[in-house]
């Protein structure tokens, strides 16, 4: 297969994944507006451990499968690929209902863990078993996903995680608003509707993949009658032994942000010396309203940088090292050049973007200071999601596992001390020192293993940084004309943040283009 083939299918799914994340993000803000803090934190208590129960429970197959049948299809072996996919089905179907009988029969303990007070333990109980009957479909909608990705069969698969991102935010939204604004239902109702939208979603995303699995599977037969004849055939064992070395991995890169996550939730009751009202607020912002805001530019960096990934696979497998590097600064500079900006400008704009969420002195306060320490460390999730491709890509896989296990581990010695003594920005400061330990571990490994020289990147890195001081100074004097940073109302919040961002990006990307940077990453991309 082709670089340029492998690009545009890795375009193609980067572009259905920034879509559907983007959805995941903004529907947020009229969530939040229908159910405030407490229909957030039900949803967000519950959705936690589903997601890291998801990934568990999947074991990274989109990803994995692509690898195992793409690697057995380009040998001539499709049977390999057909056998894996048959026993798949089986098997995915019984982690599923494992996964949901963990979830369903566990959510007295899960809960237990957090510390809540005895009346909102049994609302958090019935989120949690509701969310995890989504976990009996996603499991043999990601083998199907993977199945197609290893044809290079793109399209399915992005269409299928757009459907279900559409169907599970207008399920939430539409099903919060009438059960809110038209039948007088309470909080704990919309919040058991928005987590069986994944659900929801789910089944719609798995009919998309079972529609394409009709439509192309006599094309797919067609195919496999060109299989070499070998008398050998792979046994289960080996063959599962392989998914299971390629998928640890991605499941790792899928779990990093839920585990930093999931250990705030779980200690914040512990630990954090505020009122349980202050700490609901803080959870509500740390771990949805604001960290959503957060990944906008990490979702799109990443989109952009990822499609480098495929052309270091071919590059590396053949011993093309220089290329190797080539792809390399061309993954780091897309992901700086975009997220430094873009989360510094977000950080100069928290209390103004938090408004959105609410106007109230007390809580703007704490969404806002925790907006502003939490935004910048999108450049650390973007690096460790990057790093962690580039690893994958020269198959030291392996080093991934290695970097999240010392980071969480790190996040979870610090986080007690650091939430009594830093209070609200606590938490945040531990995430930043586990990310950065991740990010050190992986790049060492990859220097060691292909010789990368990472001072390529220092005059780059220069220009970033003192184009976004420009951006940010032109920020703070439009905030000095208009008042302040913390806005008065919503609509003066509005008109401030227009003007800053375009301001803000007119400057940065004005120097970026007279300094010559910006058609540098331009050519980046193209290539």
């Amino acid at each position: 297969m082709t670089v340029s083939k492998m690009i545009r299918g890795t375009m193609i799914l980067t572009i259905a994944a920034f879509v559907s994340r983007i959805l995941g993000i903004l529907f947020v803000f009229p969530y939040h507006a229908l159910t405030g803090d407490d229909g957030v934190n039900l949803y967000q208590y519950a959705y936690t451990p589903y997601a890291i129960m998801l990934t568990i429970s999947t074991m990274g197959l989109p990803l994995a499968v692509s690898k195992f049948v793409s690697k057995y299809n380009a040998m001539g072996d499709y049977q390999a690929g057909k056998r894996l996919f048959k026993s798949g089905i089986v098997i995915m179907t019984v982690t599923g209902l494992i996964g949901f009988l963990i979830m369903f029969l566990g959510a007295p303990a899960l809960t237990s863990l957090y510390g809540f007070s005895t009346s909102f333990y049994p609302q958090v109980v019935l989120m949690i078993r509701v969310v995890s009957i989504a976990i009996l479909v996603v499991p043999v909608m990601s083998l199907i996903r993977g199945y197609f990705q290893g044809f290079q069969s793109m399209g399915p698969s992005a269409v299928s995680q757009v459907a279900e991102q559409i169907f599970r935010v207008a399920f939430i939204l539409i099903g919060s608003f009438l059960t809110i604004k038209v039948f007088n239902g309470t909080v704990l109702t919309a919040a058991a509707i928005a987590t069986f939208a994944a659900f929801v979603g789910s089944v719609a995303g798995l009919y998309v993949m079972l529609h394409y699995w009709v439509v192309r599977r006599p094309y797919l037969q067609k195919i496999q009658q060109n299989t070499v004849d070998r008398r050998y055939k792979m046994p289960y064992r080996t063959m599962y032994k392989e998914l299971v070395t390629y998928a640890f991995p991605f499941v790792a890169v899928g779990l990093a942000m839920e585990l930093y996550q999931l250990t705030d939730q779980l200690m914040a009751y512990h630990y954090f010396e505020y009122s349980q009202k202050i700490i609901k607020v803080i959870n509500a912002d740390l771990t949805m309203n604001d960290q959503k805001m957060v990944l906008i530019p990490v979702v799109l960096a990443i989109s952009l940088a990822s499609s480098a990934i495929p052309a270091i696979i071919t590059s590396y497998s053949k011993g093309d090292i220089d290329d190797v590097h080539h792809k390399i600064t061309q993954a780091f500079e897309l992901v700086l050049f975009l997220t430094i900006p873009a989360s510094i400008g977000l950080s100069s704009l928290g209390y103004m973007i938090h408004s959105f969420f609410t106007l109230k002195p007390a809580e703007l306060q704490i969404g806002g200071q925790i907006l502003t320490w939490y935004a910048p460390s999108a450049v650390l999730f973007a690096l460790f999601q990057v790093t962690a491709s580039i690893l994958q890509g020269i198959n030291h896989q392996k080093v991934t596992l290695i970097s999240l296990g010392a980071g969480i581990v790190v996040k979870i010695l610090l986080n007690p001390t650091f939430m009594r003594t830093f209070g609200i920005i606590g938490p945040i400061l531990a995430t930043d020192i586990g990310y950065v330990l991740c990010i050190l571990i992986n790049i060492i490994a990859i220097k060691k293993a292909t010789g990368y020289r990472f001072s390529l990147l220092g005059k780059q890195l220069m220009h970033i940084i003192v184009y976004t001081a420009v951006m940010v100074l032109i920020i703070n004097i439009i905030f000095y004309l208009s008042g302040g940073r913390v806005p008065h109302s919503r609509s003066s919040a509005v008109i401030v943040i227009v003007i800053c961002v375009l301001a803000g990006a007119s400057a940065y990307f004005g120097l970026a283009k007279w300094t010559g940077l910006l058609k540098k990453m331009t050519d980046r991309f193209r290539t």
